[in-house]
């Protein structure tokens, strides 16, 4: 059998001193395992294991430049301290590792007894009892000796509670007895702590509720004789809304319109300043005045606008039997669409010194000259 020519297949020139083979045959200057080896053995592709396949690699975080420096691995367990890694800046100087926080406890729930079984009967919600509300929570309050009477007098009226010093409520004498009424009797030091110390109390306060407001038609339907309405534009001051109610009543007005906003209530300086007049001329609350000033047209009123730049004066005005005197707020005046509602428009005759009057004024002064015909 013919021998191999050397250069093929195993290589027959090293062997060792021991007489093994030296391997295959390598480069002269290159050891094994130095960075030759290294470097064939990174070409070749690594071989998955059975149990590697269908795993995916795992993914590596950014690594940084400085020097690694390996954190302490902690036991994960409830209580021990955690460390986190802490890697060196840069620069290569290490950083202090802060505090270990310590986990706290959990604190340990009480032992419960197991709920018991729910009663029937507390299933069903107890009922509210309503208390009925305190008489002075119902309406409003009234005081003075005038406005107390005459609300007392007036059997639309609810009363509720009176409140009165002594000598007042013997002033009163039996018209203070009446159904449902509570008397209370209080000092006036009691009152003004109340009504404050500006208040005209005379020593009588009544709590009442409002008056059931008429409707227009009801209020001022015309009837025999003379009939005559007010209608008033925006009367914010509640004095100057008492005191021409107590000018209608002087002067037989059969009922005041005012709009339900931008006008004075019917309050306790209203009532104060109406001496009584509030419980004795209907007072009609209206959504819209204009139309309202309609509504009195087709009543058959004449409806006369009084305004102090008129070229007529008050005693021009018509003959009529049924007469709607309206009246702007003091200051403004009428406003321009209750301007053009009326039917004539006159002025009282003042001295060129004065620019105009106060409008309760004004408006006694005109009740008094319209009235002075049929006297």
């Amino acid at each position: 059998m013919a021998r191999k020519p050397p250069g093929k297949g195993r290589s027959t020139a090293g062997r060792s001193g021991s007489g093994r083979p030296s391997g295959r045959s390598r480069p002269p200057g290159r050891r094994p395992g130095g960075e030759g080896q290294k470097h064939q053995e990174s070409k070749r592709p690594a071989k998955r294991s059975q149990a590697s396949k269908g795993r995916e690699p795992k993914r590596q975080g950014p690594v940084s430049r400085g020097p690694k420096r390996e954190a302490a691995k902690a036991p994960r367990a409830t209580g021990a301290a955690v460390r986190t890694r802490h890697l060196a800046p840069k620069g290569g100087t290490p950083v202090a590792a802060p505090r270990a926080r310590t986990a706290r406890p959990t604190p340990a729930r009480p032992e419960t007894a197991p709920p018991a079984e729910p009663d029937r009967r507390s299933l069903v919600p107890a009922r509210r009892v309503r208390r009925p509300a305190a008489p002075t929570s119902r309406g409003l309050w009234l005081y003075g000796r005038h406005a107390v009477e005459a609300a007392l007098r007036n059997p639309s009226r609810s009363c509720h509670r009176l409140l009165a010093t002594p000598e007042a409520r013997a002033r009163l004498g039996a018209a203070a007895r009446r159904p449902g009424l509570e008397v209370v009797t209080v000092e006036r030091e009691e009152l003004e702590r109340r009504f404050g110390p500006d208040a005209v109390h005379q020593g009588l306060a009544l709590s009442v509720a409002p008056l059931p407001r008429p409707g227009l038609e009801d209020a001022c339907a015309p009837g025999p004789g003379r009939n005559l309405v007010l209608v008033l534009d925006q009367i914010t001051d509640p004095h100057n809304l008492g005191a021409i109610l107590r000018s209608a009543a002087a002067f037989e007005a059969r009922a005041a319109v005012v709009p339900e906003r931008n006008s004075a209530k019917l309050g306790g300086a209203a009532a104060k300043a109406a001496a009584g007049a509030a419980d004795v001329v209907p007072v009609v609350e209206v959504t819209n005045l204009a139309r309202a000033l309609e509504e009195l047209a087709e009543l058959g009123y004449w409806r006369v606008a009084l305004d102090g730049e008129a070229e007529a004066t008050i005693d021009q005005v018509p003959d009529a039997e049924n007469l709607a005197l309206v009246l702007g707020a003091e200051g403004t005046g009428l406003r321009r669409l209750m301007h053009e509602s009326c039917d004539f428009s006159a002025r009282l005759p003042i001295a060129p010194a004065m620019e105009s009057l106060n409008v309760s004024v004004a408006c006694g002064i005109a009740l008094y000259a319209l009235a002075r015909r049929h006297m």
